[in-house]
């Protein structure tokens, strides 16, 4: 069964992807990239490829949101997806998912006024446009992926994930809180990932250490640097690899926003923002 780690894009998902592929994907812990594939991106390619659906065509691909669940599904297992998708009815017919084909959510949030800046760079964008993706309720993307995927606007995206909360299937993780204190949310983490699989799995914490140590933002940078990172996108002016371990915790929107996209922001989103605490 499928638990969805979702997040608006460039708000810490691969960082929670590269935990918890080192914590149940390793034996020592020890995080490399190639662990990542271990929790893929949904929609999945070779998914909607084995059942017969044509890629190309978005509206055979959303029809098929569930079916292609299903085929996942069939392994038995706890499966870690990987998704900035909304959780909503793609053209007001096909739902993205459904409780029976899912375990739960790990939802990953962060102050919009980073994730613009953050999320600027990392498609090579000015900050004015992006901001206005934020706030589009009808945004869509493909993060790296063949597969339209229908993002909504930074809140929608927030509260569509909410659904899963009165079935106890929803665990939020803020992006700050996460850098704060590693350790303590990501135990957390794995405590609601054992709820969700109706497991008594003992925490080790030895394992623990080792996945924080070697999940830190400097390292990450560093093996980018050295050994490249497939996700990184490519700049469509330079051709270049846009680096996708840029400022990370480090990011602060006070140094680099405008006044005009601060106020626009606070303003469109300031009940979830209040929500938060991020106002």
């Amino acid at each position: 069964m499928i638990i969805w780690l979702a997040s608006y894009p460039k708000s810490g998902n691969t960082f929670m992807r590269s935990l918890l592929s080192s914590y149940y994907f390793s034996k020592d812990g020890k995080f490399e990239f190639d662990l990542l594939r271990e929790i893929q991106q949904f929609p999945l390619t070779e998914i909607f490829q084995k059942i017969g659906v044509d890629i190309k065509d978005k509206y055979s691909v959303s029809k098929n949101y569930i079916r292609a669940q299903e085929e996942i599904n069939k392994s038995k297992n706890v499966i870690f997806l990987k998704t900035h998708s909304s959780f909503c009815k793609l053209y007001n017919k096909y739902n993205f998912s459904d409780l029976k084909n899912s375990l739960g959510v790990i939802y990953i949030v962060r102050d919009p006024r980073n994730v613009v800046t953050s999320f600027a760079t990392h498609n090579s964008k000015s900050i004015e446009n992006t901001a206005n993706l934020l706030i589009d309720d009808l945004a869509v993307g493909n993060e790296n992926n063949e597969v339209e995927v229908y993002m909504g606007s930074w809140n929608f995206n927030f509260n569509s994930w909410k659904v899963f909360k009165s079935s106890d299937k929803y665990f939020l993780v803020k992006y700050e809180d996460l850098i704060k204190d590693t350790r303590k949310v990501f135990i957390e983490t794995l405590k609601f990932i054992n709820h969700l699989s109706f497991k008594k799995t003992a925490i080790n914490e030895e394992k623990i250490d080792r996945v924080i140590e070697t999940t830190n933002f400097s390292r990450m940078k560093k093996m980018e640097i050295e050994k490249g990172f497939n996700e990184a996108k490519i700049d469509e002016i330079t051709g270049k690899k846009i680096n996708f371990f840029n400022l990370g915790p480090k990011n602060n929107w006070k140094n680099q926003l405008k006044i005009e996209i601060q106020n626009k922001l606070e303003d469109k989103f300031r009940k979830e923002m209040l929500e938060l605490g991020y106002i």
